[in-house]
């Protein structure tokens, strides 16, 4: 008579190749050797000499990709997984300090890029004046006593300008 027992499921692998961690991951194996030589993961050997790397290996080149798709550089990322515990896989506190640590560079990006999806198709007190509505924003450009660049998108208001232009 057939077993009646559902198939069991093979536990998963505890370790990646290099193939196998870049597939799970998605990204180029070249990523996740680069990854490795910026110390931002680290593999053991097998007997052969094949790099394996821990399952939570994955996680960590997931937040990678996370971060850099957010902004935020290599060296930002690493200074941040250099804080996470050595000897032993990091843990739900370990990655929410991480995200708190991370959170207020995070609110001030989310802040500029909701001003400049708001804020561009209106003065921005770079000193073109070729919109409708510069002259009001930025009359005789003003907001160049600021500073060069687009002075309202990077904090700076008409009312400043008027301010300086007052001084």
């Amino acid at each position: 008579m057939p077993s009646t027992k559902p198939p069991t499921e093979a536990a998963p692998a505890r370790t990646f190749t290099v193939g196998e961690l870049a597939d799970r991951a998605g990204v180029a194996r070249s990523a996740i050797r680069f990854y490795e030589s910026r110390g931002l993961i680290a593999a053991d050997r097998t007997p052969g000499n094949h790099r394996v790397f821990p399952r939570e290996a994955l996680r960590v080149v997931s937040v990678i990709r996370a971060a850099q798709a957010v902004g935020l550089s290599l060296d930002e990322i690493g200074a941040t997984l250099d804080r996470l515990p050595g000897d032993r896989a990091p843990t739900h506190a370990d990655w929410a300090r991480i995200s708190r640590s991370w959170r207020a560079d995070l609110e001030a990006r989310i802040t500029a890029l909701e001003t400049l999806r708001d804020d561009l198709g209106s003065c921005i007190g770079c000193g073109c004046l070729s919109l409708e509505n510069c002259p009001l924003f930025n009359p005789n450009d003003a907001a160049r006593t600021l500073g060069s660049g687009p002075r309202y998108l990077l904090g700076d208001t008409a009312a400043d300008a008027e301010a300086a232009i007052a001084d």
